[in-house]
């Protein structure tokens, strides 16, 4: 089990003013049920079906469901004044890591956990359990291309694939392709990366490719530039393109130099159903509930047996699929908490000129 770590940082409480964030209004009142809050949408409605109520039933337990949008400035305030009116949420991997070592987080105890062997790497953590693999990856039409992108090499080479490329107009997931680009091993990114000469390095590949560029910013843009033919391949969230493909769109995806990530369950300091929500993070980790979870929406199961029983037709979309994982990297959390906003700053000042 490999923890999330950080070599330095501002404190939570400041982090979260410096982002704006603030208390919402009519914060509910302590719940006699647990209370389990996620990020809303077709992924929450995903998690009622296939884990919040099949838990209830098989635990005899009963949870009430709530929705944000990660203010965690929320749950800092909550740690601080005892008032805990939630139990478990959902959160991004930075947001634990801080979390963590702020004490906001109950320690979980893998041993009476169980199942930590059958996660992929850093899925299981001392404050946190993942719920589920991101992935950002090259997508390409398949009734636009002669021939089909292997790599991020490829992505680059506007001599063999002419046209517009699709970015996330971030640094973060940019720099790690520019250095796969230039012919950075997997397993280095991160090592090149966290040298001043890696960042250059970087820097420079980018701009051999920013007359070609197309920004997104909303993840649903990727897909639609793809369809209408504005870009010949783009980066993009996995999902969204499966979610196209499944519906008949001739879209594909490149796994191989796809960049992975995951959220993770963690149990609020404080909260008054911590034995509850250990048991609910217990069963969101067995392999048929992550399965039944990947069939209601294409995200990645973090359980490895889950990935091995998925079939065929839906394993070709997850990112932890055996297949899929062959060349991926994962994203190194850590470095982009000590080293985001330092980066973030550069590209945009690089991007607007």
């Amino acid at each position: 089990m490999k923890a999330l770590t950080r070599k330095h940082g501002c404190s939570f409480l400041a982090l979260s003013l410096a982002l704006g964030l603030t208390l919402g209004q009519g914060t509910a009142q302590a719940a006699p049920d647990m209370v389990v809050v996620a990020y809303g949408g077709a992924g929450q409605k995903a998690q009622d079906v296939a884990l919040f109520q099949p838990f209830s039933k098989a635990d005899g337990s009963k949870l009430i469901q709530s929705e944000y949008n990660g203010e965690m400035a929320r749950i800092k305030v909550m740690v601080d004044t005892g008032n805990v009116d939630w139990d478990v949420v959902q959160i991004e991997g930075p947001d634990l890591m801080r979390g963590c070592d702020e004490g906001m987080y109950e320690p979980l105890d893998w041993k009476a956990l169980g199942r930590a062997e059958q996660l992929i790497p850093d899925a299981a953590q001392p404050c946190g359990s993942a719920v589920l693999v991101w992935s950002v990856a090259i997508a390409y039409d398949r009734s636009k291309l002669a021939k089909a992108p292997t790599s991020w090499a490829d992505f680059w080479d506007v001599k063999q694939f002419p046209g517009k490329r699709g970015l996330r107009k971030r640094a973060v997931y940019n720099l790690e392709f520019a250095l796969m680009a230039d012919g950075v091993k997997v397993e280095d990114v991160y090592k090149v990366l966290a040298t001043p000469e890696g960042v250059d390095r970087a820097f420079a590949k980018l701009s051999e490719l920013k007359p070609y560029i197309q920004w997104w910013e909303a993840g649903a843009q990727p897909g639609q530039w793809l369809a209408a033919g504005d870009v010949v391949m783009t980066s993009t969230y996995s999902g969204r393109i499966a979610v196209a493909a499944q519906a008949g769109a001739p879209l594909a995806v490149v796994w191989p130099g796809s960049l992975y990530g995951m959220d993770y369950w963690a149990i609020i300091k404080g909260s008054k159903h911590v034995d509850q929500a250990k048991r609910f993070i217990a069963f969101a980790n067995t392999p048929e509930a992550q399965v039944n979870y990947v069939k209601q929406i294409p995200y990645g199961p973090t359980n490895t047996l889950a990935a091995a029983k998925l079939d065929p037709a839906l394993a070709q979309w997850v990112p932890t699929s055996e297949q899929n994982l062959k060349g991926a990297l994962a994203m190194d959390v850590g470095f982009w908490v000590d080293h985001g906003e330092e980066l973030e700053e550069r590209f945009n000042a690089w991007a607007s000129k």
